[in-house]
């Protein structure tokens, strides 16, 4: 019997969304194209947080220790950051750009890796990469920083385009082991699947060392990371919402949220002058390269 994570009767959360997510306080801007669609969120700007986004996914013990614990070395973060960010942005322009036969050739090819991903009699945290709870939290993750990164392009979306937004997003989850019956109907069933999944945030101090080793990125060569870390590890607790700032002990000031908001309002408007074909080329490529790669039967991940 597959372990269960959440309560299915629980429909209340004691965490309220001030807690579980980011402030966003810029309005929508006037050349904004609408109604927005999971497609436009493939802006190489929304790949910002995908640090943080990382850390969201490994607030939930099962999903940290299935990637701190991994018997795949070569999808390893720490010792393959490069090829995991890869698999990992395949993985997502396959569900949003990808056709149906797509989607299924790339659920094999990630199935074979998740099936080395289950925990053993030494771990501390029972897992299952195929446990469909744990691939739903991971995909929730996924839309919550396309969401974040969207409205900070973009501005606050109004009720209509939010559902619009969600109502597009549900292949991020069903392009593996979740249902359409697990993804939540509407944007606000939503909203309380995820507050009610941040209760299950926690964090021991081995999960904190390896989530501050990833802010800090230690898994990059020094010369790499010098330049930019400060950059990126400014971006990446940004993304964070506040229940995963206070566990990390991490500070984030009000000055440093308006530095935040600020920062994507000239990326918003530098953005125009920029031609779509080049702001969403690397996920055209990556589409290009896996189409490739099932013509000619080569391995996808």
């Amino acid at each position: 019997m597959p372990a269960k994570y959440l309560d299915s009767a629980q429909t209340e959360s004691s965490l309220s969304t001030d807690q579980t997510r980011i402030t966003i306080t810029t309005q929508r801007k006037r050349w904004t194209r609408t109604p927005a669609n999971i497609t436009d969120a493939l802006d190489f700007w929304s790949f910002a947080g995908a640090a943080a986004n990382v850390v969201q996914q490994l607030g939930w013990p099962e999903v940290a220790y299935g990637v701190m614990e991994s018997k795949v070395e070569s999808g390893a973060l720490m010792v393959h950051p490069w090829k995991r960010a890869r698999s990992t942005t395949q993985y997502l322009s396959v569900a949003i750009l990808g056709t149906e036969a797509e989607r299924i050739a790339y659920r094999k090819a990630v199935d074979s890796v998740h099936r080395h991903v289950h925990s053993d009699e030494n771990s501390a945290v029972q897992y299952n990469a195929f446990n469909r709870e744990l691939q739903m939290w991971v995909a929730a993750c996924l839309f919550i920083g396309f969401e974040d990164s969207h409205q900070l392009l973009h501005g606050k979306m109004s009720e209509e385009q939010a559902e619009a937004f969600y109502q597009s997003a549900s292949t991020l989850g069903t392009t593996l082991q979740v249902t359409e019956e697990m993804w939540p109907a509407t944007r606000a069933d939503f909203e309380r699947y995820w507050n009610i999944g941040c209760e299950r945030v926690v964090m021991d101090e081995r999960t904190k060392q390896f989530l501050n080793d990833l802010i800090g990125l230690r898994m990059i060569a020094w010369p790499l990371r010098l330049p930019f870390r400060n950059l990126l590890r400014f971006l990446t607790i940004g993304f964070l919402p506040p229940i995963y700032r206070n566990q990390l002990q991490l500070d984030w000031t009000e000055d440093d949220r308006r530095r935040f908001e600020n920062l994507f309002i000239f990326v918003s408007f530098a953005n125009r002058f920029i031609p779509r074909f080049i702001r969403h080329g690397g996920n055209t490529m990556l589409m290009r390269d896996i189409r490739r790669r099932i013509k000619g039967s080569k391995n996808l991940v």
